[in-house]
C-alpha cells in the first residue's frame, strides 16, 4: 500500500452502530456537496442490504456513495483491501474538486486509511489450513486463550467471534514468531504521520439508554423490513453459512433461526444484546482515536458548526 499523503481535505463521521451517522452524514453531505465513503466492512458486499443498513438506493442516487457493493459475499476482503479502494475514492473524489466524507463504524477500515497498514507476512497455506482445522475440532475460545498467551494485545482487539483475524493473528505468530501487534507497531514507527493529513474528525456519542433504545428500534425495524427473507435469499444463492460475511451480526442470528437453533424471540433478544455489545466495542476502538471530536447526536447544529468552521479554513 502507498504510504503518499494526502493533504487535500477529507471529512470523517464515525460512532457506534444504529447512532444515526446516515441521516448526519446525508445532511452534512446535502450541505458541503460532499461525497461519501462508507468505512463499513460489510455494506462492501452486495445482496446484503437490510442487515447491513445500507443508504438507500434513493439516497444513494441523491449523493454518491463509494464502496458499497463492490464485492460478493463469498469474495476475501480485508483492511488491506479497503485501504487501496479508499484511497483509490478519496483520490477520485479529490479530482472532482468534492470533499470526501468518510463515514461508518468499522474502526479497523478507518485507520488503515488514516494511518496506513503494514505490508503483512505473506500466507503461509498450510499453517492456515491447520488453524481452520483446530477451530472447527476445539472452538474460537481455544484458539482465542491460546492467542491471549502469544500476543495479549492483539487477542484484546480481535473478538473471539471475529474467526478471520482470530485465525489470521495466530498464522502471523506461527509463521514469523513475531505477534501481530508487534509486528503493526513496528509498521507505525516507520511511517511518517497519518496519510490523510488534512482532516476533520466527528464521532457521534449519546447516552447510553438512548443508544440502546435505538438499537433495540434498528433490531426491530431490520426485521420488519425482511431480514429473514434476504438472508433465506443468499441461502437460496448458494452461499455458504460458514462464510465471514454470512457471520456478521444478525446474518449468523437470522441464520440460526432459520436452522431452527433459536426461536424468534430468542432471536431478537440476542440480536440485540450482540449489537449492544459490538457498539460497546466499537466506542472502545475510536476512544483510542485522539484526533476525533465528540458530539452529542442530538446536538446536530454543534457538529454543523464545527464543520463551517473547518470549511472555512479550507
Amino acid at each position: 500500500m502507498t504510504s503518499e499523503r494526502i493533504e487535500q481535505p477529507c471529512l470523517v463521521l464515525v460512532g457506534p452502530t444504529a447512532i444515526g451517522k446516515t441521516d448526519l452524514s446525508l445532511t452534512v453531505a446535502r450541505r458541503y456537496g460532499c461525497e461519501i465513503v462508507s468505512v463499513d466492512s460489510m455494506q462492501v458486499y452486495r445482496y446484503m442490504d437490510i442487515g447491513t443498513a445500507k443508504a438507500s438506493c434513493d439516497e444513494r442516487a441523491e449523493v454518491p456513495h463509494h464502496l458499497i457493493d463492490i464485492v460478493d459475499p463469498d469474495e476475501p476482503y480485508d483492511s488491506a483491501r479497503f485501504a487501496e479502494d479508499g484511497l483509490q475514492a478519496i483520490r477520485r473524489i479529490h479530482s472532482r474538486g468534492k470533499v470526501p466524507l468518510l463515514t461508518g463504524g468499522t474502526g479497523l477500515y478507518l485507520k488503515a486509511l488514516l494511518e496506513g497498514i503494514f505490508p503483512g507476512v505473506p500466507v503461509d497455506e498450510e499453517v492456515r489450513q491447520m488453524l481452520r482445522v483446530r477451530l472447527v475440532a476445539e472452538g474460537a475460545l481455544k484458539l482465542h486463550e491460546e492467542l491471549s498467551l502469544c500476543d495479549r494485545v492483539s487477542a484484546t482487539r480481535i473478538h473471539m467471534n471475529d474467526t478471520q483475524r482470530l485465525l489470521r493473528a495466530l498464522e502471523v505468530f506461527y509463521v514469523t514468531g513475531i505477534p501481530w501487534s508487534e509486528h503493526i507497531r513496528r509498521h507505525k514507527k516507520e511511517t511518517e504521520g497519518l496519510l490523510l493529513a488534512n482532516t476533520l474528525q466527528v464521532g457521534l456519542t449519546t447516552d447510553r439508554a438512548e443508544l440502546y433504545q435505538r438499537i433495540n428500534s434498528r433490531c426491530d425495524m431490520m426485521l420488519e423490513a425482511g431480514l429473514e427473507e434476504e438472508v433465506r435469499k443468499l441461502l437460496a444463492m448458494g452461499y455458504d453459512r460458514t462464510l465471514n460475511a454470512l457471520g456478521s451480526i444478525g446474518y449468523r442470528h437470522m441464520i440460526n433461526y432459520i436452522d431452527g437453533q433459536w426461536t424468534l424471540e430468542e432471536t431478537v433478544r440476542l440480536l440485540a444484546r450482540d449489537t449492544r455489545r459490538y457498539a460497546k466495542r466499537q466506542y472502545t476502538w475510536f476512544s483510542n482515536m485522539p484526533d476525533l471530536q465528540w458530539f452529542d447526536v442530538n446536538e446536530q447544529q454543534n457538529v454543523l458548526h464545527a464543520v463551517d468552521a473547518w470549511f472555512a479554513k479550507l
